[in-house]
C-alpha cells in the first residue's frame, strides 16, 4: 500500500476516533451527524486539493473509506426487507379491517404520483428559465464511455406502459424480491406483506386464538428487527463522514464549474419542489418550520448516502416518532416512496434533460400537448425507479425512449457524469422528503396523526438516546 494512502486512512481513523469520543461524552446524535458531515466536506476538499480527483492515491484511499461508507449503506439495505415486512404486517393487524388499508394505499400512492407530476412541471419551467441547452457541451473520455453504456442498456427502458408496470410490481416470487433482485422488489415485498396481514385478519374471524399467537410472534419479530435497526443506526456519523469525504474527494471542480448553470438550475428546482412539500404540510394543519426541524436529520443522511432505499428505516422512525404518523401509513409511505413517485430522480431530472434536447430536433417543449405527454410519461416512468444510485438515469432513459428522442439525446446523460454525484445528493433528499410528506398528509387526511407528538419539542437525538 502506498505511504500516502496509509496516511490518508490513518487520518480517517483519527476522525472516527474523534466521533467515538463524542459518543462516549454523550454529544447529541444529530450534532454528531452534522459534525461528521462537516468533517467529511473538509477532509474530502483537502484530499481533492492535495492529489486531484483522478489520482491513484485518492482512488485507493476511497476503496478503504468505502469499508465504512458503503459498508454502512449495505447494513441499512440488509434490514430494509425484514423491517418493511414486520412493520406492515404488524400495522395491518392493528387496523382490524381491510377498508383502512385500501384508503392508506390509495392516498399514499396518489400523493406520490401527484407530487412527481408537479416536480416534472417545475423541472421543465426552471430549465426554460435558465435557458439550459445541450449545445456546446464537450464530451470527454469518461463521458463517452458512460454514453456508450447507456445506449447499450437502452432496451431496458423500451416498451414501458401502465399495464406492464402494474404487472411488474405483482410478486410472482416473493422470495426472489426479498433479495432485491428487481427494481420493483420493495413494492412487491410490500404487496406480499399486505397479503399476509390481510390473510391474518381473515383467519382472526374464524380462529382468533391462532391469530393471537401470530400477533404475539409479530410483536417479538418487530421488537428484534427494531433493535437491529438501532444497532445499525449507531454507525450513522461514521458512515456520513466516509460517504461525504468520498463525494468531495472524487468530484472534479473544473467540470462542476463548466456545468455550473445546470447545477444551479437543478438546485433551484429542488428548492421549489421542497417548498411545495412544505405547502402541503401547511395545508393539512402542520407547522412547516416544526416539520423541517423534525425531518432534517433523515434528510441529511439521504443527502450523503444518495440512497432512498437505505433511508427507509430512518424515514419510518422519523414519521412515527417525530411527526406522529401512524405505523401503517409511515411504513406504506416510506416503502412506496423509495420506488414510486420520486420527485427528484423521476420528476425534475428527466424533465430538465428533455428541455435541453427536445428543441434541437424541432419539438416545442412549451406546447400544451407536449407538456401533457411529458408529465404522463414521467408519472408512469416513476413506477419502479430504483431507490439506490442510478435510479435517475433509468428514469431519464424511460422518458427519452417513450418520447422517441434520438440516441444522441441519450448521450447527454453521459455528458453529465462529472456532476452527477453533486446533483444526486439533493435529488435523493427531495425523494425522501416526498415520501415523508406523503405519509404525513395521508395520516392527517385519515385523522391518524398524533399532533401532540408532532408539536413536541423533542427531536431525533432523544429518540436515539439508546444509540448516543
Amino acid at each position: 500500500m502506498d505511504l500516502f494512502v496509509i496516511a490518508n486512512v490513518l487520518v480517517m481513523l483519527v476522525l472516527f476516533g474523534l466521533l467515538y469520543k463524542m459518543q462516549r461524552d454523550h454529544v447529541k446524535f444529530t450534532r454528531r451527524v452534522f459534525i461528521a458531515l462537516g468533517l467529511g466536506v473538509a477532509y474530502g476538499a483537502i484530499l481533492q486539493w492535495l492529489y486531484g480527483s483522478g489520482s491513484a492515491v485518492v482512488q485507493s484511499s476511497i476503496e478503504y473509506f468505502d469499508i465504512a461508507g458503503r459498508g454502512y449503506v449495505q447494513l441499512l439495505r440488509m434490514i430494509i426487507v425484514p423491517l418493511v415486512m414486520v412493520s406492515i404486517i404488524s400495522a395491518i393487524l392493528k387496523l382490524k379491517d381491510g377498508e383502512s388499508l385500501g384508503k392508506i394505499s390509495v392516498l399514499t400512492i396518489g400523493i406520490l404520483l401527484a407530487t412527481v407530476a408537479i416536480a416534472g412541471l417545475i423541472g421543465l419551467f426552471v430549465a426554460q428559465i435558465f435557458g439550459l441547452t445541450a449545445e456546446g457541451l464537450v464530451q470527454g473520455g469518461r463521458e463517452a464511455e458512460r454514453a456508450a453504456a447507456l445506449l447499450a442498456n437502452e432496451g431496458r427502458a423500451e416498451g414501458i406502459s401502465i399495464a406492464k408496470t402494474l404487472v411488474e410490481i405483482i410478486p410472482a416470487n416473493p422470495f426472489l424480491d426479498m433479495t432485491g433482485a428487481r427494481d420493483t422488489s420493495i413494492i412487491s415485498v410490500v404487496i406480499f406483506s399486505a397479503f399476509i396481514g390481510v390473510a391474518a385478519l381473515g383467519v382472526n374471524k374464524k380462529q382468533p386464538e391462532l391469530t393471537a399467537k401470530f400477533d404475539s410472534f409479530m410483536q417479538v419479530a418487530y421488537a428484534i428487527v427494531m433493535r437491529i435497526v438501532t444497532l445499525v443506526l449507531r454507525l450513522t456519523p461514521y458512515g456520513v463522514l466516509a460517504l461525504m469525504t468520498k463525494v468531495l474527494a472524487s468530484s472534479n471542480f473544473a467540470d462542476i464549474l463548466s456545468l455550473f448553470n445546470f447545477v444551479a438550475a437543478s438546485y433551484v428546482a429542488l428548492a421549489l419542489m421542497f417548498s411545495v412539500h412544505l405547502l402541503l404540510v401547511f395545508l393539512v394543519g402542520g407547522n412547516p418550520i416544526t416539520y423541517l426541524k423534525k425531518v432534517w436529520p433523515v434528510l441529511t443522511f439521504a443527502f450523503t448516502s444518495r440512497s432512498s432505499a437505505a433511508t427507509i428505516p430512518l424515514n419510518i422512525q422519523t414519521q412515527t416518532r417525530q411527526l406522529g404518523v401512524s405505523d401503517g401509513v409511515a411504513n406504506f409511505a416510506a416503502s412506496f416512496g423509495a420506488t414510486i413517485g420520486q420527485n427528484g430522480c423521476a420528476g425534475i431530472y428527466p424533465a430538465m434533460l428533455v428541455v435541453m434536447v427536445a428543441p434541437m430536433i424541432g419539438l416545442d417543449v412549451m406546447s400544451l400537448s407536449f407538456i401533457a405527454t411529458l408529465i404522463a410519461v414521467i408519472v408512469v416512468g416513476s413506477f419502479g425507479v430504483a431507490g439506490v444510485g442510478g435510479g435517475a438515469t433509468f428514469a431519464a432513459l424511460i422518458v427519452f425512449s417513450a418520447l422517441g428522442l434520438p440516441n444522441e439525446a441519450i448521450a447527454l446523460i453521459g455528458l453529465l457524469i462529472s456532476i452527477e454525484p453533486l446533483i444526486d445528493m439533493g435529488r435523493t433528499a427531495l425523494n425522501v422528503n416526498g415520501a415523508i410528506t406523503s405519509g404525513f398528509v395521508t395520516s392527517r387526511l385519515l385523522g391518524q396523526t398524533d399532533m401532540d407528538v408532532f408539536n413536541s419539542k423533542q427531536d431525533l437525538e432523544l429518540d436515539m438516546e439508546s444509540v448516543s
